[in-house]
C-alpha cells in the first residue's frame, strides 16, 4: 500500500532535527536532497521523484541524481511480517494529484498502443527490501486517493518477506518466469510479479503486465491506466539503494472497442459438465482454483457456473471470471477470452475469500443451468 504524496508548495526548508535541506517540488537540476516526509521533485521535465515515507515516523532521506535517486538515510525498521516503511521512487503519470510534466495519463486501457519502461537499480546487502515497479489502474480517469488495481514486479526480493495474498501460479512475461501472487491490502487489489533472482535492470514492455492482468479478469479494456512508478519498499534498513535510471513511454492510438462477451449458451441435451474444485485453506482465508471442463459434444460459447459457499466463507476478488455473490449464492461468469469451451476443453478461474470457522467445499454445480459432475 503506498500512502499519498503530499505536495506542498515550498523550498529551503530543514528537516525536523537534522540539518540537509529537503526538495518540495521544483526541478533537480543537480543533486537534491531530500528529507520531507512526502517530498517531491521533478528531472528531466518528465518524472517526479518522491520520498513517500508512509509507514514510519523515523527519518528517510533520498539524494535526487539527473536520471534517479539514491536512499543516503533509511532509520525506519518495521517487522517483515507488516508493512514497509516507505516507498521512495520515480514515476511517470499522476499520484495523489501529483503528475508528472506533459502526461499524458491517465488513458484508457483500449487506447494502448504501446506502453514501455526502461529501469537500473543499485542494490546493497545487510537490509530487507523489494525492488519494485508499480502501475497502477483505476476503472476512472482518477488522479488522486487510492487507484483499485496495483501491479507490483519485484525485480528484487531480499529478507524474509512477501507480496499481499498468495501465489496463483507461475507465468512468461517479457522473456522471464514470474511467480504470480493476488490479494487485497483492504485499499485495492493487488497483482504481483516475482522475479526468481535478483534483476539488475529491465527494458520490457509494460503493457504486456497490464494485458496479463487483463486477461487474469482484474481489469477490462475501459479501465484507465493512471501512473507507472520504479522504487523499493524497505522493511529494514536499505541505504544506498539506487534507481540509477528510468524512462518510461505511453502511446495511444490503440483499439477504440472493447472485447464483447457473447451471451451463455445452454449447453445441448444429452451433453455435460465436470467441476474440480481445488481449495488451499488458512485460519482466517482461502483460495479456490476452479476448472469447468465440457464433457458435451458442441462448443459451449458463454458460461455462468453457479453453486453455494457453505457458511462463512466470502468471496472477497476473482481472477479469470466475474465472481459476484449474494449470501451463499455465488455466480462466476466467463470474462472476454475464456468464454468458449470446446468438447473436451476447459476454462480455469479462482478467487481468494476470507474464513471464519472450519473450511469445507461447495458440493454441487450449475453451468448455464444445467447440473455438472464432480471432477
Amino acid at each position: 500500500m503506498k500512502r499519498p504524496l503530499r505536495a506542498i508548495a515550498a523550498a529551503g526548508l530543514l528537516a525536523a532535527g537534522s540539518l540537509v535541506a529537503v526538495a518540495l517540488g521544483g526541478t533537480a537540476s543537480a543533486d537534491t536532497q531530500i528529507c520531507e516526509q512526502f517530498g517531491s521533485t521533478v528531472i528531466q521535465n518528465r518524472y517526479v521523484v518522491q520520498n513517500n515515507r508512509w509507514g514510519t515516523t523515523a527519518q528517510q532521506c533520498i539524494n535526487v541524481t539527473s536520471t534517479g535517486f539514491e536512499i543516503t538515510t533509511q532509520n525506519g525498521s518495521n517487522p517483515t511480517n507488516g508493512a514497509p516503511t516507505a516507498y521512495p521512487s520515480v514515476f511517470f503519470g499522476c499520484h495523489y494529484t501529483n503528475c508528472s510534466p506533459g502526461t499524458n495519463l491517465p488513458i484508457q486501457v483500449s487506447q494502448l498502443s504501446s506502453a514501455t519502461s526502461s529501469i537500473t537499480y543499485k542494490y546493497v546487502s545487510g537490509a530487507s527490501y523489494n525492488a519494485s515497479y508499480d502501475i497502477w489502474l483505476d476503472p476512472t480517469p482518477k488522479k488522486d486517493g487510492v487507484n483499485q488495481m496495483e501491479i507490483m514486479i519485484w525485480l528484487n526480493r531480499q529478507g524474509p518477506i512477501q507480496p499481499i495474498g498468495s501465489p496463483v501460479g507461475t507465468t512468461t512475461l517479457v522473456g522471464r518466469t514470474w511467480e504470480v501472487w493476488r490479494g487485497s491490502n483492504g485499499s485495492n487489489n493487488v497483482i504481483s510479479y516475482v522475479a526468481p533472482s535478483p534483476i539488475t535492470s529491465m527494458n520490457f514492455s509494460v503493457l504486456d503486465f497490464i494485458n496479463d492482468v487483463k486477461n487474469r479478469g482484474a481489469i477490462t479494456s475501459s479501465w484507465y491506466l493512471t501512473s507507472i512508478q520504479a522504487g523499493f519498499e524497505p522493511w529494514q534498513g536499505g541505504a544506498g539503494l539506487g534507481v540509477t535510471s528510468f524512462s518510461a513511454s505511453v502511446n495511444g492510438g490503440g483499439s477504440t472497442t472493447p472485447p464483447t462477451t457473447p451471451p451463455p449458451t445452454t449447453p445441448p441435451p444429452g451433453s455435460g459438465c465436470a467441476v474440480k474444485y481445488t481449495p488451499n485453506a488458512w485460519n482466517n482465508g482461502f483460495t479456490a482454483d476452479v476448472t469447468i471442463t465440457n464433457r458435451g459434444s458442441s462448443t459451449i460459447n458463454g458460461w455462468n457456473l453457479t453453486y453455494n459457499l457453505p457458511a462463512g466463507q466470502q468471496v472477497t476478488n476473482a481472477w479469470n471470471a466475474t465472481v459476484t455473490q449474494s449470501g451463499s449464492a455465488v455466480s462466476a461468469r466467463n470474462v472476454g477470452f475464456n468464454g468458449s469451451i470446446a468438447p473436451g476443453g476447459t476454462a480455469n478461474f479462482g478467487y481468494q475469500g476470507t474464513l471464519s470457522g472450519a473450511y469445507s467445499s461447495p458440493t454441487s454445480f450449475s453451468l448455464n443451468g444445467v447440473a455438472c459432475s464432480r471432477a
